[in-house]
């Protein structure tokens, strides 16, 4: 009978952390053998019982390794969604912003307490912004010219459509950078906040309604709903505190180099998956996929 769950391990190929010697720790302390998707950067293992991945996690603790358990069935989803803001881009595009306001030092603190889930992200985000008031079009050329892409960004997004998946950027972060966001990495659809502009200046305030976590999760399931999909056969990555509903609504909800609250959030599921080391390449590998 085929293993119910398959135990993935994801690296850094660079690191040298995943070699042979690990993936051997792993088959001896589960009992099997496994097999490389890529390697140095993914090896998974099938297994029967989810408690074994403890003593896994534990032996290999010292070496900057991702471990996770995913179901064996439905691994390859049909529907991949993602934060935009330190998932598919390394930047907070709002401490840009606040960069060329000369308000960084202020409003960078707000950003990260917000995404850590200390603070509410709608009366955030409001307080935030007011604080840009002001700024031109030209200031908001200026921030999306430091925009760079997390690595493994466009291999995943370019995988999962080459896999038939439906691709979708979801972010309380703004549209003047989600657009071309979306449009470079070859998304199909994007979710963004709005900054209001007049003539010419952004007036400190974000178009109504605003696209908060309930509303993330919502996109998600309306977007599964529309294409006669379950969420079993979602896929979802994030790494900030309002991205937590939507993960936890995917069938797969992988928490990306992220917060201490999102980590434990989706340590807390069966349908959760947490990449602290490996780049954006390693959503594929849990899903039994390559770039």
């Amino acid at each position: 009978m085929p293993c119910p769950f398959h135990l993935a391990l994801t690296a850094d190929p660079a690191s040298g952390a995943l070699d042979e010697v690990a993936s051997s720790i792993a088959c001896h302390l589960i009992g099997a053998t496994g097999q490389w998707l890529q390697p140095g950067a993914a090896y998974e293992i099938g297994i029967a019982d989810r408690s074994l991945v403890d003593a896994v996690a534990v032996n290999l603790a010292p070496r900057p390794i991702d471990v996770n358990v995913v179901p064996a069935p439905h691994r390859a989803k049909r529907l991949f969604v993602a934060d935009m803001e330190s998932t598919v881009i390394q930047q907070e595009m709002i401490d840009e912003l606040a960069h060329i306001a000369g308000r960084r030092d202020s409003i960078a603190p707000l950003t990260a307490a917000t995404m850590r889930g200390e603070r509410d992200f709608v009366s955030s985000l409001r307080s935030r912004v007011a604080h840009l008031a002001g700024l031109t079009t030209s200031d908001l050329a200026s921030a999306a010219a430091r925009i760079t892409p997390m690595p493994g960004a466009a291999a995943l997004v370019a995988a999962m459509k080459a896999n038939g998946a439906l691709t979708a950027l979801v972010t309380g972060g703004f549209s003047v950078f989600a657009e071309p966001v979306a449009r470079d990495f070859g998304f199909d659809r994007v979710f963004a906040n709005t900054l209001e502009i007049e003539d010419g200046g952004l007036t400190g305030r974000v178009v109504e309604p605003i696209l908060d976590a309930a509303a993330k999760r919502d996109i998600l399931l309306n977007l599964a709903a529309g294409l006669g999909l379950e969420t079993r056969d979602v896929v979802a990555v994030g790494d900030g505190a309002n991205d937590i509903p939507m993960l936890q609504s995917a069938g797969l909800g992988i928490a990306f180099r992220a917060k201490p609250a999102v980590r434990a959030a989706m340590r807390a599921i069966p349908s959760g998956a947490v990449i602290d080391h490996a780049d954006l390449t390693a959503v594929l590998h849990l899903q039994n996929l390559t770039g």
